[in-house]
């Protein structure tokens, strides 16, 4: 029987996916070069940091 987990808060900027990687083109020896760009509103951790209570009245 499986475990009933408690479901985490996502993102709602980044809808879960706190760090994306950009290419930004390739090197005359054919490496790509790559950019990584962390979610603002939670740094990079993937859930909310405030209530969502809290966030709505910019308290």
């Amino acid at each position: 029987m499986p475990e009933n987990t408690p479901a985490q808060r996502v993102c709602r900027h980044c809808d879960g996916f706190p760090v994306v990687h950009i290419t930004t083109g390739t090197t005359p020896g054919g490496q790509r070069r790559t950019l990584a760009a962390t979610c603002p509103a939670c740094k990079g951790t993937g859930t909310r940091t405030t209530p969502a209570a809290l966030a709505r009245t910019g308290k």
